[in-house]
């Protein structure tokens, strides 16, 4: 089997992912209460506080669990976005993906994070969006106003949530949308080495793609943008819908893709333990906002994290429904 630094080499072309469906928050707490917040963050975590230097000591965790001395992959930094021209979705987020890190970005439905996704794939403007303030670097160059298809030529590809494969298409003719501008060598490693990923593609691959499992289909998906040879591979949402079992599977491959092949990732999770399962750092949204940040040992240490996303109380039990629809007023840094 081929690996992913052959299927790497050769012509940057690349195939755009389909953009996804918008994901905008509204409210966002006032600027008055960001010094309280820092303060009861680095109290309580002994972290450094949302948006701070990475001078701080999370910072150095974080630095540390990438390259070492190497610039970021992927930075963000005071990233605003708005949608219509009226309502702001992300407000001000800053983070940082180091090379051949998972780094996961988790919060509820409607926090903001596909948005970002969206915005460091260059696909806003699908969805009446655009940045209205902040920088995005890829690689040190900046990408906030290039193009989808350039972005991708950059390294930059996204599994889009929802999958959205091309439905009447085989498996194997969804693979090659995403290779269409390689040869056919290049094309053939790229395919063996989906393959050799997630072998049960090889058995499929004349079958209708529409008629898959879900499963099934979030395995062409993620084959679909490595043909397309990333540097970067951001997943939104790779276990909306799925099985349990089909979703240890999927993990099991993305962390794969770090181990083996050390592909850096950016994943967008609503599934707080299984992502915090497999990233190195983490950085929680809310109301379009970054709230906490950390490596992944140090967030599941938190009590507010372990209570409202990984649903155990101090107890070590489960938390109740009653508990829970007291979560905005007892979120210690919203409060």
């Amino acid at each position: 089997m081929q690996g992913l630094d052959t299927v790497r080499s050769g012509d940057e072309s690349h195939m755009t992912t389909a953009t996804t469906c918008a994901s905008a928050s509204l409210a966002v707490p006032g600027e008055a209460r960001r010094g309280r917040r820092v303060e009861e963050a680095q109290a309580l975590l002994a972290m450094r506080p949302v948006q701070a230097s990475p001078s701080g000591e999370a910072g150095r965790d974080h630095a540390s669990s990438g390259t070492q001395g190497s610039p970021p992959a992927l930075a963000i930094h005071n990233l605003q976005v708005v949608y219509g021209g009226a309502i702001e979705a992300v407000r001000d987020i800053s983070l940082e993906v180091r090379p051949g890190q998972i780094v996961a970005l988790l919060g509820s439905n409607g926090a903001g994070k596909s948005t970002v996704l969206k915005a460091v794939s260059g696909v806003l403007d699908a969805e009446d969006g655009e940045i209205e303030k902040g920088s995005i670097l890829l690689g040190g160059q900046a990408i906030e106003k290039a193009s989808a298809p350039a972005i991708v030529r950059l390294g930059m590809v996204q599994v889009p949530e929802g999958r959205r494969l091309f439905q009447t298409l085989t498996v194997d003719e969804n693979l090659i949308a995403g290779a269409h501008l390689q040869d056919g060598a290049k094309l053939a490693a790229g395919r063996e080495y989906v393959f050799s990923l997630f072998p049960r593609l090889a058995d499929l691959r004349h079958n209708i793609a529409g008629y898959l499992s879900g499963g099934e289909q979030q395995m062409v998906a993620i084959g679909r943008a490595l043909m397309s040879r990333p540097r970067i591979l951001a997943l939104d949402e790779p276990s909306l819908g799925l099985a349990p079992l089909v979703i240890t599977e999927i993990f099991h491959s993305i962390q794969a893709l770090r181990e083996q092949d050390g592909l850096t990732i950016l994943l967008v999770e609503q599934n707080a333990n299984r992502a915090l399962g497999i990233a190195d750092y983490a950085y929680i949204m809310e109301n379009g906002r970054i709230v906490l940040d950390g490596t992944s040992e140090q967030l599941r240490r938190n009590a507010d994290v372990r209570e409202f996303y990984l649903g155990l109380n101090t107890g070590e039990g489960r938390t109740s429904m009653k508990d829970v629809k007291h979560y905005k007023r007892r979120k210690r840094w919203l409060s």
